[in-house]
């Protein structure tokens, strides 16, 4: 195994052997981006089983992360189409899924996102990124389905989602719409109710998928050397989930 120095100058030399006439077309099939790992198996991150490219580096510091590691750690150097070529060989095992770009946060790294983006639609594999909401980028919204998980724990303001989701509109697409439920922080009825809103405001045809909030993360913290902020919270139970739902559904049901 080489390091990551190795790596990075492997990449680079690559980058130079790969030149042609056409250098914006080499260049940008030989993007180089950072990612933590490849999680194939998950049934959550999207339509039908997915595998999940979990990319290094975010611009949010949820105190609830379950991927610290994609906060403190650089990630691995690696190419888009070397990426794509490990994702290839579990094709007949997505079915109706695909791959999905999560974090971290994707969108953090355009280019390769892109360009990952346009080899998976090459060999007819779906994909969708999995992003916070906070980079609203006309081209990285066009380029697949869209996972949008609204960061409402730790305030009200939900204002930083409406050029993202106007986006979204303007271009006809309809993001799943996420949302992590932690008791005590976002399971008031008037912030569940501010949520629906918001979502319901863009999309009416929409909803609201939520994530019940657990501790599984808490040895990760742990191998970093770093607190979990949730430590004390306790953890989400179905019958938060329902409750929520009940709301939110309440909203959605209103005549407009």
């Amino acid at each position: 195994m080489c390091d990551k120095n190795e790596r990075e100058a492997e990449i680079s030399a690559s980058r130079k052997n790969n030149k042609s006439a056409d250098d914006g077309v080499a260049e940008d099939r030989v993007r180089v981006g950072y990612i933590d790992s490849v999680y194939c198996g998950s049934g959550v991150d999207g339509a039908g089983l997915r595998c999940v490219v979990f990319f290094a580096g975010c611009n949010l510091r949820c105190p609830f992360c379950h991927n610290p590691e994609t906060l403190f750690q650089k990630g691995k150097a690696v190419l888009a189409e070397e990426l794509v070529q490990k994702l290839r060989r579990y094709k007949p095992y997505f079915r109706r899924g695909g791959v999905t770009l999560s974090g971290g946060e994707p969108f953090l790294q355009k280019e390769f996102c892109l360009a990952l983006a346009r080899l998976l639609r090459e060999e007819n594999i779906r994909v969708a990124f999995e992003t916070n909401g906070h980079v609203c980028d006309p081209a990285l919204i066009a380029a697949g389905e869209l996972i949008c998980d609204v960061k409402n724990q730790e305030t009200d303001d939900l204002s930083v989602y409406e050029r993202f989701f106007a986006e979204c509109v303007r271009q006809g697409k309809l993001p799943r719409v996420t949302n992590v439920l932690v008791p005590g922080k976002n399971d008031r009825e008037e912030k569940l109710r501010a949520l629906a809103r918001l979502v319901r405001q863009y999309f009416p045809r929409g909803n609201i998928r939520f994530l019940p909030f657990v501790k599984l993360c808490e040895d990760k913290y742990a191998a970093l050397g770093r607190p979990f902020p949730y430590a004390d919270v306790r953890e989400c139970e179905k019958e938060d989930v329902l409750r929520a739902e009940q709301i939110v559904n309440e909203v959605f049901s209103q005549k407009i």
